[in-house]
């Protein structure tokens, strides 16, 4: 098999960073620039406007946002279209092969996550808390449990359905939802990892649970942080 010379060209610009025909090397030209993962991140549940990426990554300026779309456009990542009337607002979307980018950001957050430095007390996007729902769902919990859960998430809804170690999630509200749960991203964690009852989240306001509340309970069960690493002392000079 002949192999094509390509020319010294990447997705930015022309720039290549590392010189190196690794493919984790051209992965890391492609999405490795700050923020550009995470705009795909926020993009795995469907189409996004402007704004809408801008209030899930509130750290990044509407500037440099700007050429990251561009330069994930240009690599063939992200396509933009136009929604027609009566909305008729530009959205940005992955195209199919920026959808198989999602086991590399599934595998890269599992990695992370191992590590004692993560901080659950910062930033957490309501499309982190959905995609998390589907990358730590842990298959023997929910065995045998079936179900459809709407999510409400300061004011935007999502779906979750189970059934049989299976799941799915989707950004909008699903009809005949078993139960509905309803609060700020980063006010599930301490229920869904922390040991914290979901009666006591609802008495201080944090999280309401409606429809079938044992399932509810039950749901935000189904989840497990991986373990972290062992960091051996350090060994003095």
């Amino acid at each position: 098999m002949k192999l094509e010379k390509v020319t010294n060209e990447s997705c930015e610009g022309g720039r290549r960073w590392y010189n190196d025909a690794c493919g984790t090397a051209l992965g890391m030209e492609l999405v490795g620039e700050r923020w550009s993962l995470l705009i795909v991140r926020e993009l795995l549940l469907g189409p996004r406007r402007f704004g809408e990426l801008r209030a899930g990554l509130p750290g990044l300026s509407a500037n440099v946002l700007t050429q990251r779309l561009a330069g994930l456009e240009e690599a063939g990542i992200l396509e933009r279209h136009r929604i027609p009337p009566p909305a008729n607002v530009q959205v940005y979307a992955l195209t199919p092969w920026g959808l198989e980018c999602e086991p590399v950001v599934f595998g890269l957050a599992r990695w992370a996550l191992r590590s004692p430095a993560h901080d659950p007390l910062l930033n957490f996007s309501a499309v982190s808390l959905v995609l998390l729902f589907k990358m730590l769902l842990v298959r023997e919990r929910a065995a045998g449990f079936t179900a459809t859960v709407a999510i409400r998430l300061d004011g935007e809804d999502y779906g979750v359905a189970l059934a049989d170690g299976a799941i799915r999630v989707w950004r909008g509200k699903p009809e005949d939802a078993d139960a509905t749960i309803e609060g700020s991203p980063g006010k599930f964690l301490p229920v869904m990892f922390g040991g914290r009852p979901l009666a006591d989240a609802e008495a201080m306001g944090d999280l309401r649970a409606s429809g079938d509340r044992a399932l509810a309970e039950r749901f935000l069960g189904l989840f497990a942080l991986p373990p972290k690493i062992a960091i051996a002392p350090s060994m003095p000079d």
